[in-house]
C-alpha cells in the first residue's frame, strides 16, 4: 500500500536525480528509508563521470548501505528510486536483502525518453521479472506517477530520444 510518506520519499529520490543531472551525471536518484520512513541514505548516479558503468543510483546506495546495516534490518527498509531499477540494480537490491521497492518512472517510459542513446541502452526487462525469480519476496510498488520524474530526463539524452520506437 502506497502512503503519503512513500510519495514524499519518492520525491526525494527524484530530487537526487536532479542533483545528479546538475553534476553532469545521468539523472537517476535513490533513497533508502527505514520502516518508520526515516531517510538513512541517499545516492545518485556516478555515471559517466567516475567511469564505473555500474555506478547507478541504486547500486551506489546499496554499496553504502550493506556494510552499515544487517540484512535483517534492511529487510524492513524501502528503496525509493526515481526510475525502475535495471536488471543489474534489481539484482543488487535482491542480494542486499532490502524488503521493499517504490519507483516512479517505468523502464518503458524511460526508453521513450532515452531512445537509442548509447549512454543508456535500456534492456526492457522489468524489475518484477528479475526480483520474481529469487527465493525471497520483495514488495514492489511502481510505476508511481510523480512530479519531476519525466522532466529530469527531458533534453538530457540524444536528439532522437522521445521519438517513437
Amino acid at each position: 500500500m502506497l502512503t503519503e510518506r512513500d510519495r514524499e520519499l519518492l520525491g526525494e529520490a527524484i530530487r537526487a536525480a536532479a542533483r545528479s543531472r546538475a553534476e553532469g551525471m545521468h539523472p537517476f536518484g535513490a533513497v533508502l528509508a527505514d520502516a518508520e520512513g526515516n531517510i538513512l541514505l541517499e545516492a545518485h548516479n556516478s555515471v559517466p563521470a567516475e567511469g564505473d558503468v555500474t555506478g547507478h543510483a541504486e547500486t551506489n546506495l546499496i554499496r553504502a548501505a550493506s556494510p552499515r546495516h544487517s540484512p535483517e534490518f534492511l529487510a524492513h527498509c524501502t528503496l525509493y528510486s526515481s526510475a525502475e531499477p535495471c536488471a543489474m540494480c534489481s539484482g543488487a537490491l535482491y542480494w542486499s536483502g532490502i524488503g521493499r521497492l517504490v519507483y516512479a518512472l517505468s523502464e518503458r517510459e524511460l526508453l521513450e525518453l532515452t531512445g537509442d542513446d548509447p549512454e543508456n541502452p535500456t534492456m526492457s526487462l522489468p524489475c518484477r521479472e528479475v526480483l520474481g525469480r529469487g527465493q525471497r519476496h520483495i514488495e514492489v510498488l511502481g510505476p508511481i506517477p510523480s512530479p519531476g520524474a519525466r522532466e529530469v530526463h527531458e533534453g538530457f539524452w540524444n536528439p532522437k530520444a522521445g521519438e517513437p520506437i
